[in-house]
C-alpha cells in the first residue's frame, strides 16, 4: 500500500470525528512536506470553526506515530505530513518481497468481456483499427493480471448484404485464385474489385443478391464459399495481431454471423416484454432519455422496415448472450466516440429487458481520431485509409534504424529485435499515453524520442537498469537496507510504493494515460537517482540498497509496459 493511501486511512476516521461524519482527507503529495492535506479549509466553512483548529483536532485523533516522522498544521489550516524513513523503508522492503508488486489479485474476480479491435471480413485493417486494439488490449491485459476471468471478443464483420458481392467475386474468379489473392493479404484489392463489378455490372449485382439469400438462408455450397473468405481475412488479422504483439487470437473471433441465429428471439423477447413500437414500418424499441436534436424521442431499430436486422439487433443479441450465457458482469465496448449514442441507446434498451442489470454493468471506452502530424485526419499519399502494416512496418524500421545509429555493436538480429520492440512500443505508448478522449496526433519525431514521456524514454530507463545489473554481476538482495538519505533516493521510493495506487485507478476508469504517466514519473526519478546516486561504487550497505532500488524500478517498469502490451529489451 503507497503512502496516500496509508494517509487517507490513517486520517478520514480522525477527519469523521471531528467532522460528525464521512470527509475525503485529499491527500496530495506537496514541495512544503512529503504530502499534505487541505480538507480542514473546505470543512471549516461547513463547521463554523477556525480551519487550523480544525486541522489540530485531526491531528490530535489521527494514528499516525508509526507513519510520519512530522504531522503538523501549517499556514491558514493545512496538515503538513513527513512519512518516517523506516515507515518508508518497510514499504519498499515489503514492495521488493512481494511477486505481484504490491498489487493483489482481485478479491472478487468478475467475468469481463472486453470487445475491441472488430475488423471487417475482406478488408485489409487500416490505421482507423489501431486505437480499439491498442486500448482494448491494454483493457484485457490488466483485467486479468488483476485476476478476473477476461473474455476477449474480436466482433468481426463477417455477414451482411456485402457478402452476396463478395462471393460471388470469389466465383467468378475460381477458388484457389481467389485464395491465393487474399491469402497474400491484399483484401483492400479484392473488395474494390467487387464492388466496382457490382456497380458496373446489372447481371452480377442480380447474382450478388441471390448470393446473400443464398447466404442467409444456410445453402451449403454458398456457406462453405463464406467461410473461404472469413478464414483467409482471420489469418490476415492475425498476422497483424502478431506484429502489432497483441493477445489475440484465433479462439476470440466473434464474428456477427455467430449472432445471426439470436437476432429473432431477440425481438420477438422485445414484442414480449411490451418494448417494441412500430416506426415507419421498422420495429423500434425507444429507450428512456435518448432524444434527438429537436427533442423527440429517438428509437434504437432492433428489426428494419424490409424485414433484415442492422448492428443494434446484432449488439442487443451479443449483450444479452454475454451476460446470460457467459455470466460476464462488466461489459466493456472499446469503440470510436462517434458510437456514444448507439451504446447508450443499446444499454438503455437493455436494462428495459432484464438482460443488463446489477451487478452486471455495461461501458463504452470511447476514444478519439488519429491525426497526422498537420492536425488532419491521417491519410495516405493516395487520399486513402493509412493501412495499419504499413504504419508498423514504418516504426519498426525508423525504430531499427535509430537503433543502429545509437548501437552499432548490436549485430543485425539484436537490432532488428530492438527495433520492432521500440517502434511498435512507440505507436502503442503514444496511444495509450494520451487522453484516450481525445484525437491523437501521430508525430514519429516525439513518438520515438529518448526523451519525454515516450515508450523509448521508459525502455532505455529499463535497459540502464539491467546493464547496472550485468556489470554487477549479481542480482538484489531483497533484505538489503534500503538507503534514503539522498533526496533522489527517498524520490524514487515514494514513486515506487504507489504502483498499487495506480493500478486500482486504471482498473476502475480504464484510462491508461494515468499509468502511462506514472511510469514517466518512475523512470524520470529513477534517471535522477541514476545521476546524483552512485550504485556500483557506493560503499556498502549503501550499495546493496542502491541495487533493490535499482532493481524494483525495473520490475516495476517492465510489469507496467507488459500491462501496455510493450516489450522491455534487455540492451538499446
Amino acid at each position: 500500500m503507497d503512502c496516500e493511501k496509508l494517509l487517507t486511512d490513517r486520517l478520514a476516521p480522525a477527519f469523521a470525528a471531528v467532522a460528525g461524519g464521512p470527509v475525503d482527507p485529499v491527500v496530495r503529495r506537496s514541495q512544503r512536506a512529503d504530502f499534505q492535506s487541505d480538507a480542514a479549509l473546505a470543512l471549516a466553512r461547513r463547521l463554523g470553526r477556525p480551519p487550523r483548529e480544525i486541522a489540530a483536532a485531526v491531528l490530535d485523533r489521527a494514528e499516525l506515530g508509526d507513519l510520519c516522522a512530522v504531522a503538523e498544521v501549517s499556514g491558514p489550516g493545512f496538515v503538513n505530513l513527513t512519512i518516517s524513513d523506516a515507515a518508508l523503508a518497510r514499504m519498499v522492503t515489503a514492495l521488493a518481497g512481494d511477486p505481484r508488486l504490491g498489487v493483489p489479485a482481485v478479491a472478487g474476480p468478475e467475468t469481463v468481456v472486453v470487445d475491441y479491435s472488430a475488423p471487417n471480413v475482406a478488408k485489409e485493417m487500416h490505421v482507423g483499427h489501431l486505437r480499439s486494439t491498442v486500448i482494448g488490449d491494454a483493457v484485457a491485459r490488466l483485467l486479468a493480471w488483476r485476476g478476473h476471468r477476461v473474455v476477449r471478443a474480436n466482433h468481426l464483420g463477417d455477414w451482411g448484404t456485402p457478402f452476396g458481392m463478395l462471393i460471388e467475386h470469389l466465383v467468378d474468379l475460381g477458388e484457389a485464385e481467389a485464395a491465393e489473392e487474399l491469402s497474400m493479404g491484399d483484401l483492400d484489392s479484392f473488395y474494390r474489385a467487387a464492388r466496382a463489378k457490382f456497380d458496373a455490372d446489372e447481371g452480377f449485382r442480380d447474382r450478388s443478391r441471390r448470393r446473400v439469400v443464398a447466404l442467409q438462408g444456410g445453402d451449403a455450397t454458398t456457406l462453405r464459399l463464406w467461410r473461404l473468405l472469413v478464414q483467409q481475412s482471420e489469418r490476415y488479422f492475425l498476422t497483424v495481431y502478431d506484429l502489432l504483439d497483441v493477445t489475440l487470437t484465433a479462439r476470440d473471433f466473434r464474428g456477427e454471423s455467430s449472432y445471426h441465429q439470436l437476432l429473432a428471439p431477440v425481438v420477438d423477447e422485445l414484442d414480449r416484454l411490451g418494448l417494441l413500437r412500430e416506426s415507419a414500418g421498422a420495429a423500434c424499441v425507444f429507450p428512456p432519455g435518448s432524444v434527438g436534436r429537436d427533442g423527440a424521442p429517438l428509437p434504437l431499430i432492433v428489426r428494419k422496415s424490409d424485414g433484415g436486422y442492422g448492428y443494434p439487433a446484432t449488439d442487443l443479441a451479443a449483450l444479452r448472450q454475454r451476460t446470460g450465457e457467459l455470466g460476464a458482469t462488466r461489459l466493456v465496448y472499446v469503440v470510436g466516440l462517434p458510437q456514444r449514442r448507439h451504446f447508450e441507446m443499446v444499454f438503455g434498451v437493455a436494462r428495459q429487458a432484464g438482460w443488463l442489470a446489477p451487478p452486471a454493468r455495461a461501458e463504452h471506452v470511447g476514444f478519439g481520431s488519429i491525426l497526422g502530424a498537420d492536425g488532419r485526419m491521417l491519410r495516405s499519399r493516395a487520399g486513402g485509409s493509412v493501412k495499419l502494416v504499413a504504419l508498423l512496418a514504418e516504426a519498426v524500421s525508423r525504430a531499427t534504424a535509430l537503433t543502429r545509429e545509437r548501437n552499432p555493436e548490436l549485430d543485425a538480429a539484436e537490432a532488428a529485435e530492438v527495433g520492432r520492440a521500440v517502434g511498435i512500443g512507440a505507436v502503442k505508448y503514444a496511444d495509450l499515453a494520451s487522453d484516450r478522449h481525445r484525437d491523437h496526433v501521430l508525430d514519429w519525431e516525439r513518438m520515438l524520442s529518448l526523451d519525454g514521456n515516450t515508450a523509448p524514454y521508459l525502455q532505455y530507463a529499463y535497459s540502464r537498469i539491467r546493464s547496472i545489473f550485468r556489470r554487477a554481476g549479481a542480482a538484489a538482495r531483497p533484505e538489503a537496507p534500503v538507503p534514503l538519505a539522498e533526496p533522489a533516493e527517498r524520490a524514487l521510493a515514494f514513486e515506487l510504493v504507489g504502483f498499487a495506487t495506480v493500478v486500482a485507478e486504471v482498473e476502475r476508469t480504464l484510462e491508461f494515460h494515468h499509468l502511462a504517466g506514472y511510469l514517466h514519473r518512475l523512470a524520470t526519478s529513477f534517471n535522477a537517482f541514476y545521476e546524483r546516486c552512485p550504485v556500483l561504487r557506493a560503499e556498502q550497505p549503501v550499495r546493496d540498497g542502491r541495487l533493490l532500488l535499482a532493481e524494483l524500478t525495473g520490475r516495476v517498469l517492465r510489469q507496467g509496459l507488459d500491462l501496455l502490451g510493450i516489450r522491455t529489451p534487455e540492451r538499446m
